[in-house]
């Protein structure tokens, strides 16, 4: 019989003989490396309150984790798409960023001041839920090392695989707590800091529209996810513009973001 030293099953096969053990992800890392062939993988598990906890990483290039601690940790992770998936409890799965990334997300402050600047182009994430209030996002991304986006098989391959992976994941983690209490939502918290860091008076509803601006989400989403006419959205927005005295999406971002940092945990 042909020996195959090199191929993916091999590497799978280390993967679950490390299975709570040490060395565990670094066999994952391999084996995605023969499956798809990512150019980084993190992995992160998020909690209902509090930032996401980074139990891997592993890139080639400095710059795609260069800000994770210093800046995605410290708030702006209220603001990705992967989080929203925590907080809506999607079912586990592999999940493509752009295919769950708001509709003006490309044109989002957070997008330009930081996701930008990592030089991801694609990411596909495996979500499991080792706990119940606790959610693993296993993400495989392609920067500019390659270049390239994950082709139509390789999302195929990612989608077949997605039990093995869940499985795993949640078997290696099993014992991870799913530590810290409900802070409550997102926007009450905006409420709250804004009023306390800068004497703003927001309503509960400018916050909402507030974060779904900075989430990346158009006028015509912002209503559909709030049960709003885009006209009344314009209104919030107009307000919320006026009462932080600010004309552009990107005075809004720098000025929410640190409000986040302070004391954004939590759910939305």
């Amino acid at each position: 019989m042909q020996h195959f030293p090199n191929a993916a099953e091999g590497q799978l096969a280390q993967a679950i003989r490390r299975l709570g053990a040490p060395g565990f992800e670094s066999a994952l890392h391999d084996w995605f490396l023969r499956c798809v062939a990512p150019d980084n993988l993190i992995i992160l598990a998020y909690r209902d309150a509090g930032p996401p906890q980074v139990l891997f990483r592993q890139s080639t290039r400095p710059n795609v984790f260069a800000q994770l601690d210093t800046v995605y940790l410290q708030g702006a992770y209220l603001l990705d798409p992967y989080h929203d998936l925590h907080v809506m409890r999607v079912a586990a799965g592999a999940y493509r960023l752009r295919d769950v990334a708001p509709d003006a997300f490309h044109r989002s402050r957070y997008f330009m001041d930081y996701y930008q600047q990592t030089t991801l182009i694609d990411e596909i994430s495996f979500i499991a839920y080792p706990q119940q209030n606790l959610s693993l996002n296993i993400c495989l991304g392609r920067d500019a090392s390659s270049g390239h986006i994950f082709t139509a098989r390789e999302l195929e391959v990612c989608q077949r695989l997605s039990p093995i992976v869940i499985a795993m994941a949640e078997a290696h983690w099993s014992a991870l707590a799913a530590t810290g209490t409900p802070a409550g939502d997102v926007a009450a918290q905006l409420v709250r800091a804004a009023q306390d860091s800068h004497g703003i008076r927001l309503s509960p509803r400018q916050a909402e529209v507030a974060l779904l601006i900075l989430r990346g989400h158009s006028t015509p989403s912002i209503g559909l996810r709030l049960g709003l006419s885009a006209q009344t959205v314009k209104v919030f927005r107009r307000q919320l513009y006026a009462k932080c005295a600010i004309s552009s999406q990107a005075e809004l971002f720098a000025l929410m973001l640190p409000l986040l940092s302070s004391g954004g945990t939590g759910g939305v």
